[in-house]
Protein backbone atom coordinates (compact mmCIF):
# COMPACT_ATOMS: atom_id res chain seq x y z
CA UNK A 1 0.00 0.00 0.00
CA UNK A 2 1.29 3.44 -0.93
CA UNK A 3 2.21 5.37 2.24
CA UNK A 4 0.23 8.51 2.99
CA UNK A 5 1.71 11.96 3.57
CA UNK A 6 1.27 11.44 7.31
CA UNK A 7 3.05 8.07 7.13
CA UNK A 8 6.02 9.63 5.36
CA UNK A 9 6.18 12.60 7.70
CA UNK A 10 6.26 10.23 10.65
CA UNK A 11 9.04 8.24 9.02
CA UNK A 12 11.05 11.40 8.44
CA UNK A 13 10.46 12.62 12.00
CA UNK A 14 11.63 9.25 13.33
CA UNK A 15 15.06 10.00 11.87
CA UNK A 16 15.16 13.13 14.05
CA UNK A 17 14.05 11.75 17.42
CA UNK A 18 10.39 12.20 16.43
CA UNK A 19 10.90 15.88 15.64
CA UNK A 20 9.27 17.24 12.47
CA UNK A 21 10.29 20.54 10.90
CA UNK A 22 9.10 22.54 7.88
CA UNK A 23 12.05 21.51 5.72
CA UNK A 24 11.23 17.83 6.24
CA UNK A 25 7.69 18.55 5.08
CA UNK A 26 9.04 20.26 1.97
CA UNK A 27 11.31 17.30 1.28
CA UNK A 28 8.52 14.74 1.62
CA UNK A 29 6.07 16.70 -0.50
CA UNK A 30 8.72 17.41 -3.10
CA UNK A 31 9.44 13.69 -3.42
CA UNK A 32 5.75 12.89 -3.75
CA UNK A 33 5.36 15.58 -6.42
CA UNK A 34 8.29 14.18 -8.36
CA UNK A 35 6.74 10.72 -8.34
CA UNK A 36 3.53 12.06 -9.84
CA UNK A 37 5.38 14.15 -12.43
CA UNK A 38 7.58 11.26 -13.58
CA UNK A 39 4.89 8.60 -13.24
CA UNK A 40 6.89 6.56 -10.73
CA UNK A 41 5.60 4.53 -7.80
CA UNK A 42 7.48 5.92 -4.81
CA UNK A 43 9.14 5.24 -2.45
CA UNK A 44 10.97 2.99 -4.85
CA UNK A 45 12.17 -0.52 -4.15
CA UNK A 46 14.74 -0.42 -6.97
CA UNK A 47 17.27 2.18 -8.12
CA UNK A 48 15.45 3.66 -11.09
CA UNK A 49 15.17 7.15 -9.61
CA UNK A 50 18.25 9.17 -8.71
CA UNK A 51 17.81 12.42 -6.80
CA UNK A 52 20.14 15.39 -6.45
CA UNK A 53 19.38 17.55 -3.42
CA UNK A 54 20.85 21.04 -3.34
CA UNK A 55 21.48 21.23 0.40
CA UNK A 56 22.15 18.84 3.24
CA UNK A 57 20.24 18.46 6.50
CA UNK A 58 16.71 17.41 7.37
CA UNK A 59 15.30 18.43 3.99
CA UNK A 60 17.23 15.58 2.40
CA UNK A 61 15.79 13.08 4.87
CA UNK A 62 12.30 14.12 3.86
CA UNK A 63 13.18 13.58 0.21
CA UNK A 64 14.68 10.18 1.01
CA UNK A 65 11.71 8.73 2.87
CA UNK A 66 9.34 9.87 0.11
CA UNK A 67 11.42 8.60 -2.81
CA UNK A 68 13.44 5.69 -1.46
CA UNK A 69 16.61 7.44 -2.65
CA UNK A 70 19.45 7.15 -0.13
CA UNK A 71 23.15 7.91 -0.14
CA UNK A 72 23.86 4.33 0.91
CA UNK A 73 22.06 3.04 -2.18
CA UNK A 74 23.87 5.55 -4.43
CA UNK A 75 20.54 7.03 -5.50
CA UNK A 76 20.84 10.29 -3.55
CA UNK A 77 23.51 12.91 -4.25
CA UNK A 78 24.14 16.18 -2.39
CA UNK A 79 25.08 19.09 -4.65
CA UNK A 80 25.56 21.81 -2.07
CA UNK A 81 24.12 24.97 -3.64
CA UNK A 82 22.52 26.00 -0.35
CA UNK A 83 19.01 25.69 -1.82
CA UNK A 84 15.98 23.74 -0.64
CA UNK A 85 15.53 22.23 -4.09
CA UNK A 86 16.09 18.91 -5.81
CA UNK A 87 16.37 17.37 -9.25
CA UNK A 88 14.78 13.96 -9.81
CA UNK A 89 16.08 11.79 -12.66
CA UNK A 90 14.33 8.77 -14.14
CA UNK A 91 17.31 6.70 -15.25
CA UNK A 92 15.15 4.56 -17.53
CA UNK A 93 13.72 7.22 -19.83
CA UNK A 94 16.22 9.99 -18.85
CA UNK A 95 13.49 12.50 -17.93
CA UNK A 96 14.48 14.89 -15.18
CA UNK A 97 12.56 17.52 -13.25
CA UNK A 98 13.85 20.14 -10.83
CA UNK A 99 11.48 21.16 -8.05
CA UNK A 100 11.86 24.13 -5.70
CA UNK A 101 9.52 26.05 -3.40
CA UNK A 102 7.98 29.20 -4.83
CA UNK A 103 9.68 32.33 -3.54
CA UNK A 104 6.48 33.36 -1.76
CA UNK A 105 5.67 29.91 -0.30
CA UNK A 106 6.90 30.88 3.16
CA UNK A 107 4.64 33.94 3.22
CA UNK A 108 1.64 32.03 1.88
CA UNK A 109 1.96 29.19 4.40
CA UNK A 110 0.26 31.20 7.12
CA UNK A 111 -2.90 31.52 5.04
CA UNK A 112 -3.29 27.74 5.24
CA UNK A 113 -2.64 27.57 8.99
CA UNK A 114 -4.54 30.42 10.63
CA UNK A 115 -4.40 28.64 13.99
CA UNK A 116 -0.58 28.65 14.04
CA UNK A 117 0.96 30.34 17.06
CA UNK A 118 4.25 31.19 15.30
CA UNK A 119 5.79 31.61 11.87
CA UNK A 120 7.57 28.28 12.30
CA UNK A 121 4.32 26.47 13.08
CA UNK A 122 2.61 28.21 10.17
CA UNK A 123 5.23 26.80 7.84
CA UNK A 124 5.07 23.35 9.42
CA UNK A 125 1.29 23.15 8.98
CA UNK A 126 0.91 25.29 5.87
CA UNK A 127 3.43 23.28 3.84
CA UNK A 128 1.37 20.17 4.53
CA UNK A 129 -1.84 21.79 3.30
CA UNK A 130 -0.84 24.04 0.40
CA UNK A 131 -1.74 22.88 -3.13
CA UNK A 132 1.26 21.77 -5.18
CA UNK A 133 0.89 24.64 -7.63
CA UNK A 134 1.14 27.21 -4.87
CA UNK A 135 3.95 25.45 -3.04
CA UNK A 136 6.31 24.39 -5.83
CA UNK A 137 7.79 25.42 -9.14
CA UNK A 138 8.72 22.65 -11.57
CA UNK A 139 11.14 22.75 -14.48
CA UNK A 140 12.13 20.01 -16.91
CA UNK A 141 15.93 19.88 -17.00
CA UNK A 142 18.83 17.93 -18.47
CA UNK A 143 21.87 17.02 -16.40
CA UNK A 144 25.13 18.78 -17.24
CA UNK A 145 26.94 15.44 -16.79
CA UNK A 146 25.45 12.25 -18.28
CA UNK A 147 23.86 10.03 -15.65
CA UNK A 148 25.98 7.08 -16.83
CA UNK A 149 29.11 9.03 -15.97
CA UNK A 150 27.75 10.02 -12.57
CA UNK A 151 26.72 6.49 -11.62
CA UNK A 152 29.75 4.81 -13.25
CA UNK A 153 30.03 1.01 -13.34
CA UNK A 154 30.64 -1.52 -10.57
CA UNK A 155 34.10 -2.92 -10.01
CA UNK A 156 36.08 -0.06 -11.53
CA UNK A 157 39.03 1.06 -9.43
CA UNK A 158 42.52 2.45 -9.80
CA UNK A 159 45.36 3.22 -7.41
CA UNK A 160 46.42 6.86 -7.21
CA UNK A 161 50.00 6.98 -8.42
CA UNK A 162 50.83 9.74 -5.95
CA UNK A 163 49.30 8.77 -2.58
CA UNK A 164 48.65 5.08 -3.21
CA UNK A 165 44.99 5.24 -2.16
CA UNK A 166 42.26 3.43 -4.09
CA UNK A 167 39.88 5.46 -6.26
CA UNK A 168 36.53 3.94 -7.32
CA UNK A 169 33.67 4.88 -9.65
CA UNK A 170 35.94 6.49 -12.29
CA UNK A 171 36.66 9.49 -10.09
CA UNK A 172 40.37 9.53 -10.92
CA UNK A 173 42.04 12.36 -12.83
CA UNK A 174 44.57 11.61 -15.55
CA UNK A 175 47.50 14.04 -15.55
CA UNK A 176 50.67 13.58 -17.59
CA UNK A 177 49.67 9.96 -18.14
CA UNK A 178 49.31 9.28 -14.40
CA UNK A 179 46.08 8.31 -12.64
CA UNK A 180 45.61 10.56 -9.61
CA UNK A 181 42.91 11.01 -6.99
CA UNK A 182 41.34 14.45 -7.02
CA UNK A 183 43.27 15.55 -3.95
CA UNK A 184 46.61 14.75 -5.50
CA UNK A 185 45.46 16.32 -8.77
CA UNK A 186 45.04 19.66 -7.03
CA UNK A 187 41.32 19.44 -6.21
CA UNK A 188 41.37 18.78 -2.43
CA UNK A 189 38.61 19.66 0.00
CA UNK A 190 41.08 19.49 2.90
CA UNK A 191 44.57 20.77 3.67
CA UNK A 192 46.96 18.43 5.50
CA UNK A 193 48.58 20.00 8.55
CA UNK A 194 51.61 17.77 8.17
CA UNK A 195 52.54 15.49 5.32
CA UNK A 196 52.05 12.00 6.70
CA UNK A 197 53.88 10.54 3.73
CA UNK A 198 56.43 13.12 2.53
CA UNK A 199 57.69 10.88 -0.23
CA UNK A 200 54.20 10.51 -1.71
CA UNK A 201 53.53 14.23 -1.37
CA UNK A 202 56.75 14.82 -3.30
CA UNK A 203 55.61 12.28 -5.89
CA UNK A 204 52.36 14.20 -6.48
CA UNK A 205 54.29 17.47 -6.92
CA UNK A 206 56.57 15.81 -9.43
CA UNK A 207 53.65 14.47 -11.49
CA UNK A 208 51.76 17.77 -11.47
CA UNK A 209 54.83 19.77 -12.52
CA UNK A 210 55.40 17.48 -15.50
Amino acid sequence: MTPSLDDLLQASAALHHDHLCPKQVLGVRMGLRAGRELGLDLPQADKRLITFVETDGCFGDGVSVATGCWIGRRTLRVIDFGKVAATFVDTLDRRAVRIAPHANARALAGLFAPEAASTWEAQLLGYQRMPDEQLFSLQAVALATPIEQIVSRPGLKVICQACGEEVINEREVIHAGAALCRSCAGQPYYQPIEAAYPAQAHNASTILSA
